[in-house]
């Protein structure tokens, strides 16, 4: 096989191994339907992608290509289809990771949120540390600047995804759960399978789970070791102790562990839930072999993950921050740091929900979630791989917001919007292309400094 051709190309997942594959020697190229920065970072890397759905792309040479696909994409999408028809082996991206990673020491963090910053710190951790790993991203790390490191220590991270059930493609000697929530219900149905495969998921961890503190995962569910970690609770394994923020919003704590106590740990991200994040990760790299020190060191040098919690202006009178949170579990927590962060300060959000079966699914959650703000502007669906479902629009959620303020408007009217407003906290919320707006509105907050 000499060639790897990817369906859905540009995204975050589908990226990492594609860099893999270049990485590796092999020639790459693929689809997406739309240009984003990713994907003219991976052309800059000689990588081809096109972007419209056309078979004269795909590799004719069909006993030396392999095509791997994300199922986000339509199954009648022409390229999808031609490439069944016409004898090419055409696998899921997981299972690409699943091949991937057999015969190394594999590193797995799992969870409904929290996953991508956790496991990105932890690829920062092994990397920083000394140990090195290769690591399979769920976003851009700030230290690195790419969702994929490679390394020649047989020890991958991995970022377990529960859409579509990709993560039962793994069988990781360690693994975190973060958080086990209901999610991808158009794939789950209801919370009850969500937990199921989270429970199948650790019957396949060879060596340690380590599970936050309250979730559902026993000696039934899995042989291997199981042990728990908190943000602040001493029944844990893991947790922190005399946790307070700096000025800046960096939290420093102590670290309890089985081994003993790691002292006054900085954590190089602003906000309680980066706390929390560094404790997993911590965990992980801890139960793997490292050295205290080397895993504080590390804490204190991470510079975060773009789109999780990433300050883009940061003064007393002005600060804006984007943020990946399009659950609401997520958003409650994003918003919970954000006031402990920004004391006094008024917070408005910008939200573009992800989804119209999440928005319909949730709609009483993210109302409530949301209300947690000073003043709300949201914006209309972003659909992705879904057609429209009748009754189901942002209103649905609107409607329900107590926050002092909102209004609904369209992403096309918010720069004209947000031209006007007098801000103090601005943060942008969503899993869509919100990101699109992040450089004009960082340029235009600038200006007012």
């Amino acid at each position: 096989m000499k060639n790897v051709y990817f369906i859905g190309i540009g995204g975050i997942g589908m990226s990492a191994i594609a860099r893999y594959y270049k990485f590796k020697g092999y020639e790459v190229s693929g689809y997406d339907r739309t240009p984003s920065e990713l994907t003219h970072e991976l052309e800059n890397e000689g990588i081809a992608v096109h972007y419209e759905d056309n078979v004269d792309f795909i590799p004719k040479d069909v006993d030396e290509t392999l095509v791997v696909y994300t199922p986000a994409i339509p199954k009648d999408m022409g390229e999808l289809v031609y490439v069944g028809e016409h004898g090419y082996k055409v696998i899921k991206r997981s299972k690409v990771l699943g091949e991937i990673t057999q015969g190394q020491r594999c590193l797995a963090v799992a969870g409904t949120h929290g996953k991508t910053t956790t496991s990105t710190l932890t690829a920062h951790i092994m990397t920083e540390g000394g140990e090195g790993c290769s690591a399979f991203l769920g976003g851009i790390s700030k230290n690195y600047d790419t969702n994929m490191l490679v390394d020649h220590n047989p020890t991958v991270v991995v970022e377990a995804d529960e859409f579509d059930r990709s993560f039962l493609q793994l069988h990781p000697e360690i693994a975190v759960i973060t958080a086990m929530d209901a999610d991808h219900l158009d794939i789950y149905g209801d919370l009850a399978h969500v937990r199921a495969a989270f429970k199948e998921f650790a019957s396949q961890v060879t060596g340690t789970v380590i599970a936050k503190l309250g979730l559902d995962i026993t000696a039934v569910d899995t042989q291997a070791r199981i042990l728990h970690y908190a943000l602040d609770d001493e029944r844990a394994d893991f947790y922190g102790a005399n946790g307070r923020p700096d000025e800046c919003g960096h939290f420093h704590f102590d670290l309890h562990w089985p081994g003993g106590v790691i002292k006054d740990v900085r954590v190089g991200t602003p906000g309680w839930v980066n706390m929390e994040n560094s404790i997993a990760a911590a965990a992980i790299c801890l139960t793997y072999g490292m050295e205290p020190e080397k895993v504080k060191a590390a804490i204190g040098s991470f510079q975060g993950v773009k789109r999780r919690f990433d300050v883009h202006v940061s003064s007393p009178k002005l600060t804006y921050i984007d943020d990946y949170a399009h659950h609401p579990q997520e958003l409650a927590t994003a918003i919970s740091s954000m006031r402990d962060v920004f004391p006094g300060r008024k917070i408005t959000a910008v939200f573009q929900p992800h989804l119209y079966t999440r928005t319909r699914d949730f709609a009483a959650e993210f109302a409530q979630a949301l209300s947690g703000v000073d003043k709300l502007i949201l914006l209309d669906i972003y659909p992705a791989r879904e057609l429209p479902i009748e009754g189901v629009t942002s209103e649905i959620i609107f409607k329900d917001v107590t926050a002092p303020e909102k209004v609904l408007i369209t992403k096309e009217e918010l720069l004209d919007y947000l031209k006007d407003e007098p801000l103090d906290v601005l943060v942008t919320f969503g899993a869509g292309n919100v990101d699109r707006y992040i450089e004009p509105i960082t340029e235009m907050l600038k200006a007012r400094l």
